[in-house]
Protein backbone atom coordinates (compact mmCIF):
# COMPACT_ATOMS: atom_id res chain seq x y z
CA UNK A 1 0.00 0.00 0.00
CA UNK A 2 1.70 3.21 -1.16
CA UNK A 3 1.49 5.91 1.56
CA UNK A 4 1.10 9.19 -0.34
CA UNK A 5 2.33 12.16 1.56
CA UNK A 6 -0.60 15.21 1.58
CA UNK A 7 1.01 18.32 1.48
CA UNK A 8 -1.14 21.40 2.40
CA UNK A 9 -2.05 23.84 -0.80
CA UNK A 10 -3.12 26.77 1.03
CA UNK A 11 -0.26 29.17 0.10
CA UNK A 12 1.08 32.13 1.82
CA UNK A 13 0.12 35.51 0.25
CA UNK A 14 3.05 37.47 0.63
CA UNK A 15 2.52 41.28 0.95
CA UNK A 16 3.72 42.04 -2.11
CA UNK A 17 0.69 39.99 -4.18
CA UNK A 18 -2.14 40.97 -1.52
CA UNK A 19 -1.59 44.63 -2.51
CA UNK A 20 -1.96 43.47 -6.03
CA UNK A 21 -5.10 41.27 -5.28
CA UNK A 22 -6.62 44.58 -3.45
CA UNK A 23 -6.04 43.55 -0.11
CA UNK A 24 -4.51 46.37 0.76
CA UNK A 25 -0.88 45.95 1.56
CA UNK A 26 2.24 48.18 2.07
CA UNK A 27 3.26 50.24 -0.52
CA UNK A 28 6.69 48.23 -2.30
CA UNK A 29 7.91 51.23 -3.79
CA UNK A 30 7.97 53.38 -0.43
CA UNK A 31 9.38 50.79 1.15
CA UNK A 32 12.38 50.70 -1.28
CA UNK A 33 12.58 54.50 -1.31
CA UNK A 34 12.91 54.69 2.20
CA UNK A 35 16.45 52.12 1.68
CA UNK A 36 18.03 54.60 0.69
CA UNK A 37 17.40 57.58 2.88
CA UNK A 38 18.82 56.76 6.79
CA UNK A 39 15.58 55.51 9.19
CA UNK A 40 15.39 58.05 11.25
CA UNK A 41 15.12 60.90 8.80
CA UNK A 42 11.53 60.56 8.08
CA UNK A 43 11.08 60.50 12.08
CA UNK A 44 13.06 63.54 12.56
CA UNK A 45 11.13 66.03 9.95
CA UNK A 46 7.90 64.81 11.40
CA UNK A 47 9.06 65.62 15.49
CA UNK A 48 7.80 68.71 17.00
CA UNK A 49 10.67 70.14 18.27
CA UNK A 50 11.13 73.44 20.71
CA UNK A 51 8.74 71.98 23.08
CA UNK A 52 8.99 71.95 27.25
CA UNK A 53 10.15 68.23 28.06
CA UNK A 54 8.23 66.40 30.23
CA UNK A 55 10.29 64.34 32.29
CA UNK A 56 12.04 67.79 33.66
CA UNK A 57 9.62 70.31 32.93
CA UNK A 58 10.71 71.82 36.59
CA UNK A 59 14.54 72.29 34.96
CA UNK A 60 15.85 75.46 34.21
CA UNK A 61 16.75 74.35 30.16
CA UNK A 62 13.68 72.10 29.52
CA UNK A 63 13.36 73.29 26.28
CA UNK A 64 13.77 70.03 23.83
CA UNK A 65 15.69 70.62 20.89
CA UNK A 66 17.90 67.68 20.38
CA UNK A 67 17.51 64.36 18.92
CA UNK A 68 18.86 61.14 18.82
CA UNK A 69 19.35 59.40 15.78
CA UNK A 70 20.15 56.02 17.34
CA UNK A 71 16.73 55.80 19.32
CA UNK A 72 14.43 58.06 17.16
CA UNK A 73 12.29 58.81 19.77
CA UNK A 74 11.00 62.03 19.62
CA UNK A 75 12.86 65.45 20.73
CA UNK A 76 14.91 65.75 23.77
CA UNK A 77 15.96 68.36 26.21
CA UNK A 78 19.53 68.79 26.92
CA UNK A 79 19.19 66.85 30.61
CA UNK A 80 18.03 63.74 28.43
CA UNK A 81 21.19 63.75 26.84
CA UNK A 82 22.77 61.94 30.21
CA UNK A 83 20.43 58.61 28.96
CA UNK A 84 21.85 58.58 25.15
CA UNK A 85 25.03 58.42 26.33
CA UNK A 86 27.69 57.37 23.15
CA UNK A 87 24.47 58.10 20.84
CA UNK A 88 24.79 59.80 17.63
CA UNK A 89 22.70 63.23 18.80
CA UNK A 90 22.04 66.79 16.97
CA UNK A 91 20.49 69.55 17.95
CA UNK A 92 17.88 71.75 15.84
CA UNK A 93 17.53 75.36 15.76
CA UNK A 94 15.36 78.24 14.65
CA UNK A 95 15.33 80.70 12.09
CA UNK A 96 11.98 82.59 11.12
CA UNK A 97 9.69 80.06 13.17
CA UNK A 98 11.14 77.23 11.02
CA UNK A 99 13.64 73.91 12.26
CA UNK A 100 17.00 74.39 10.93
CA UNK A 101 20.59 72.26 11.20
CA UNK A 102 23.85 73.04 10.86
CA UNK A 103 25.52 72.02 8.11
CA UNK A 104 28.29 70.91 9.84
CA UNK A 105 26.49 68.28 12.03
CA UNK A 106 23.74 67.13 9.52
CA UNK A 107 26.78 66.35 6.38
CA UNK A 108 28.28 63.49 8.52
CA UNK A 109 25.35 61.73 8.07
CA UNK A 110 23.58 62.54 5.36
CA UNK A 111 23.99 63.57 1.78
CA UNK A 112 22.80 66.76 1.28
CA UNK A 113 23.82 68.21 -2.58
CA UNK A 114 21.14 69.63 -4.45
CA UNK A 115 19.85 71.40 -0.98
CA UNK A 116 20.24 75.29 -0.35
CA UNK A 117 22.02 76.39 2.55
CA UNK A 118 21.97 79.82 4.10
CA UNK A 119 24.06 81.59 6.68
CA UNK A 120 22.78 82.49 9.93
CA UNK A 121 24.60 83.77 13.14
CA UNK A 122 27.93 83.01 11.17
CA UNK A 123 26.91 79.37 10.54
CA UNK A 124 25.94 77.25 7.67
CA UNK A 125 22.40 76.01 7.67
CA UNK A 126 19.47 74.33 6.08
CA UNK A 127 16.03 73.73 6.80
CA UNK A 128 14.40 70.48 7.75
CA UNK A 129 10.91 70.53 5.86
CA UNK A 130 9.41 72.80 2.98
CA UNK A 131 8.30 76.83 3.08
CA UNK A 132 6.55 77.11 0.32
CA UNK A 133 5.90 80.44 -0.94
CA UNK A 134 2.46 82.03 -2.11
CA UNK A 135 4.34 83.64 -5.63
CA UNK A 136 7.31 83.42 -6.40
CA UNK A 137 9.22 86.82 -6.32
CA UNK A 138 9.71 88.76 -10.06
CA UNK A 139 12.97 87.94 -11.49
CA UNK A 140 12.99 84.51 -10.44
CA UNK A 141 14.81 82.00 -12.81
CA UNK A 142 14.73 78.36 -10.11
CA UNK A 143 12.63 77.59 -7.68
CA UNK A 144 12.26 74.48 -5.47
CA UNK A 145 11.30 71.59 -7.68
CA UNK A 146 8.60 70.55 -4.89
CA UNK A 147 7.21 73.44 -3.23
CA UNK A 148 8.37 76.20 -5.94
CA UNK A 149 10.11 78.11 -3.15
CA UNK A 150 12.99 80.78 -4.87
CA UNK A 151 16.33 79.15 -4.87
CA UNK A 152 19.92 80.05 -6.38
CA UNK A 153 20.15 78.07 -9.72
CA UNK A 154 22.64 75.75 -8.18
CA UNK A 155 20.29 74.18 -6.12
CA UNK A 156 16.88 71.80 -6.86
CA UNK A 157 15.43 71.53 -3.43
CA UNK A 158 14.76 74.11 -0.24
CA UNK A 159 15.30 71.74 2.78
CA UNK A 160 15.63 68.20 3.38
CA UNK A 161 12.10 67.15 3.42
CA UNK A 162 11.63 68.59 -0.41
CA UNK A 163 14.94 66.17 -1.24
CA UNK A 164 13.03 63.21 -0.06
CA UNK A 165 10.20 64.21 -1.88
CA UNK A 166 11.51 65.41 -5.22
CA UNK A 167 13.73 62.32 -5.29
CA UNK A 168 11.49 59.51 -4.76
CA UNK A 169 10.11 57.45 -8.15
CA UNK A 170 6.39 57.97 -7.25
CA UNK A 171 7.15 62.10 -7.36
CA UNK A 172 9.27 61.98 -10.89
CA UNK A 173 6.84 60.11 -12.30
CA UNK A 174 4.07 62.22 -11.72
CA UNK A 175 5.64 64.97 -12.36
CA UNK A 176 6.99 62.73 -15.92
CA UNK A 177 2.96 61.98 -16.00
CA UNK A 178 2.29 65.91 -15.51
CA UNK A 179 4.40 67.15 -18.24
CA UNK A 180 2.75 64.98 -20.80
CA UNK A 181 -0.56 65.62 -20.09
CA UNK A 182 0.57 69.91 -19.94
CA UNK A 183 2.05 68.99 -23.35
CA UNK A 184 -1.39 67.30 -24.95
CA UNK A 185 -3.25 69.93 -23.58
CA UNK A 186 -1.42 72.34 -25.11
CA UNK A 187 -1.51 70.41 -28.51
CA UNK A 188 -4.82 70.04 -27.99
CA UNK A 189 -5.43 73.72 -28.04
CA UNK A 190 -4.13 74.00 -31.30
CA UNK A 191 -5.72 70.82 -32.88
CA UNK A 192 -8.70 68.64 -32.58
CA UNK A 193 -9.95 69.61 -29.00
CA UNK A 194 -10.02 73.32 -30.32
CA UNK A 195 -11.70 72.77 -33.05
CA UNK A 196 -13.81 70.05 -31.43
CA UNK A 197 -14.92 73.12 -29.01
CA UNK A 198 -14.99 75.63 -31.86
CA UNK A 199 -17.68 73.53 -33.44
CA UNK A 200 -19.66 72.63 -30.10
CA UNK A 201 -20.35 76.32 -30.10
CA UNK A 202 -21.25 77.01 -33.64
CA UNK A 203 -23.89 74.14 -33.09
CA UNK A 204 -25.58 76.44 -30.83
CA UNK A 205 -25.94 79.74 -32.74
CA UNK A 206 -26.60 79.99 -36.67
CA UNK A 207 -22.48 81.17 -37.84
CA UNK A 208 -21.60 84.06 -39.80
CA UNK A 209 -22.02 83.69 -43.53
CA UNK A 210 -19.02 84.77 -45.31
CA UNK A 211 -19.04 87.95 -47.03
CA UNK A 212 -20.69 88.66 -50.23
CA UNK A 213 -21.21 91.14 -52.48
CA UNK A 214 -24.72 92.47 -51.74
CA UNK A 215 -23.83 92.48 -48.18
CA UNK A 216 -20.61 93.92 -48.48
CA UNK A 217 -22.10 96.93 -50.23
CA UNK A 218 -25.09 97.09 -47.83
CA UNK A 219 -23.08 97.00 -44.47
CA UNK A 220 -20.68 100.05 -46.07
CA UNK A 221 -23.69 102.01 -47.00
CA UNK A 222 -24.00 105.39 -45.08
CA UNK A 223 -27.39 105.74 -43.56
CA UNK A 224 -29.18 108.62 -44.96
CA UNK A 225 -32.00 111.10 -44.20
CA UNK A 226 -34.94 109.12 -41.60
CA UNK A 227 -38.02 109.68 -43.73
CA UNK A 228 -41.03 109.72 -41.28
CA UNK A 229 -44.05 106.89 -41.22
CA UNK A 230 -46.72 108.03 -43.79
CA UNK A 231 -49.28 107.96 -40.94
CA UNK A 232 -46.42 109.14 -38.70
CA UNK A 233 -48.33 113.12 -37.88
CA UNK A 234 -51.81 112.06 -37.69
CA UNK A 235 -54.31 111.95 -34.39
CA UNK A 236 -56.94 109.69 -34.19
CA UNK A 237 -59.51 110.18 -32.15
CA UNK A 238 -62.34 108.22 -31.01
Amino acid sequence: MINIDQESTVREIKPKSRRIMGGGGPDVDEEREDVKWPPWLRPLLQTSFFVQCKLHADAHKSECNMYCLDCMNGALCSLCLAYHKDHRAIQIRRSSYHDVIRVSEIQKFLDISGIQTYIINSARIVFLNERPQPRPGKGVTNTCQVCERSLLDSFSFCSLGCKIVGTSKNFIRKKKMSKETDGSDAESLNGVSHWSKKSKVQSFTPSTPPPTALNYRTAKRRKGVPHRAPMGGLIIEY
